[in-house]
């Protein structure tokens, strides 16, 4: 009976979606707002402590004042994280070693060595290595 009642007319539907909107909206505002205040180095611990239990008391003014005071702060914070894992992953990728043309033929001339792969299946090893063709699907084992 009662969700007859609720769902009555389409515009109590269209409201209703509305609402749940802003709300989730409003949510995704708040997280991002205590990781951008966790994300500072810059304030201290009482003032992240005050700035939380004031999101806690009075959730959608503090959102909104720590927007306009600290909007622009935290967009270049946001950056910066960005761009420091951007570096970290960039590093990283330097820093694996990737095998050679030559390593991968090496190996692969080992395998026909020992009877694993066939001369065709060598060939294409090499190319691949060479980089004449594209790396299989179903590499050989």
């Amino acid at each position: 009976m009662l969700l007859m009642t609720f769902w009555a007319s389409f515009w109590d539907i269209i409201w209703w979606f509305l609402w749940a909107f802003a709300f989730v909206t409003y949510l995704f505002a708040v997280l991002a707002i205590i990781v951008d205040l966790f994300r500072d180095r810059s304030v201290s611990g009482w003032v992240k402590a005050v700035w939380l239990t004031f999101m806690v008391f009075v959730p959608l003014l503090t959102a909104l004042v720590y927007l306009v005071a600290r909007g622009e702060g935290m967009a270049d914070r946001s950056y910066r994280a960005s761009r420091a894992a951007r570096e970290e992953t960039e590093a990283y990728m330097r820093a694996v070693p990737g095998n050679s043309p030559s390593e991968d033929i090496a190996k692969a001339k080992v395998l026909l060595d020992q009877g694993v792969v066939t001369q065709e299946e060598y060939e294409h090893l090499k190319a691949e290595a060479l980089g004449r063709v594209r790396p299989s699907a179903h590499p050989v084992h």
